[in-house]
């Protein structure tokens, strides 16, 4: 097995919306804002080669929106999804399956392009792959609700559909393994209905893929949660479990968002599970 990180760039977002009823004292600690009370946020995938498989979970923002769309985002630095498969030894047609955590475009705009320079027609952008999503969250993305609308983009989303590329996971129970040998399938309810959180097995070191429920070392106590999660206190009893058993397992949280620390540890203190150290994924290569 071979990983790879694959960097699809920045954007900013409100600290206040990321870190929900915490004073912005406290959170401005671990994540200093703007003059605009905005902060830098990670938009990073990964790419896992098992077997005679290429995965990619998750694809970034994507390029395919208005300029007025990213004038909200502040999309900054150099790297993008292609240019990090490339760095990587790697090609859109090189990949077999795309997981997609959930639906919102932070996480599947890459999923989808244009075909064409006129901009008339959409298709995936990776043409030999299966996309997996889950049943109940692509219902749920697909008919939203008033509070997530703006999230779930149709142009990110039904173009994987009308390919005949799309599959679904079988949700069973908490954790599932039924399509990847090396990869377990965490299931998580509080960001968004069934976001999934992918948990690699890597030469007996497990990695999670902590999309949005853990988006970075500042959302590590257990009340630091994102305004923008549906149902947040099922967010809270949802990383009191996760985290705990990240602990008790040794796991290795990939953080998707965090603009600075690409992995982390946990450890266990009288104020419950708290950081202990960061780490580049090389560091387990």
């Amino acid at each position: 097995m071979k990983l790879s990180v694959i960097n699809t760039g920045f954007f900013k977002l409100d600290g206040g919306a990321m870190f929900g009823v915490v004073p912005k004292k406290l959170w401005s600690k671990t994540n200093p804002p703007d003059a605009n009370n905005l902060c830098s946020w990670a938009m990073r995938s990964l790419l896992i080669e098992d077997g005679n498989r290429l995965i990619l979970i998750d694809t970034g923002i994507g390029n395919k929106q208005d300029d007025k769309f990213f004038s909200h985002y502040h999309l900054h630095g150099d790297d993008s999804l292609e240019k990090s498969l490339k760095r990587s030894g790697y090609s859109k047609s090189d990949v077999t399956d795309v997981i997609l955590t959930h639906l919102h475009f932070d996480h599947c705009g890459g999923a989808v392009r244009w075909k064409t320079k006129e901009q008339k027609i959409l298709e995936p952008t990776f043409k030999n792959a299966n996309y997996w999503s889950n049943e109940a969250h692509w219902n749920w993305a697909t008919n939203p609700n008033v509070r997530e609308k703006a999230s779930f983009l149709k142009n990110n989303i039904i173009p994987i559909e009308q390919s005949g590329q799309l599959k679904f996971i079988k949700k069973r129970g908490v954790i599932s393994n039924d399509i990847f040998p090396n990869i377990d399938i965490y299931f998580a309810d509080g960001h968004t209905e069934s976001q999934m959180i992918p948990i690699i097995n890597y030469n007996g070191q497990k990695i999670a893929f902590m999309a949005d429920l853990l988006p970075s070392v500042g959302h590590i106590p257990i009340p630091y949660v994102m305004g923008y999660d549906t149902r947040p206190l099922l967010t809270l009893n949802e990383k009191i479990h996760f985290l705990n058993l990240a602990f008790e397992n040794n796991f290795l949280l990939f953080l998707q968002h965090d603009s600075v620390n690409e992995c982390c540890k946990l450890k266990d203190t009288e104020k419950g599970i708290r950081l202990d150290t960061v780490h580049n994924l090389n560091d387990f290569f």
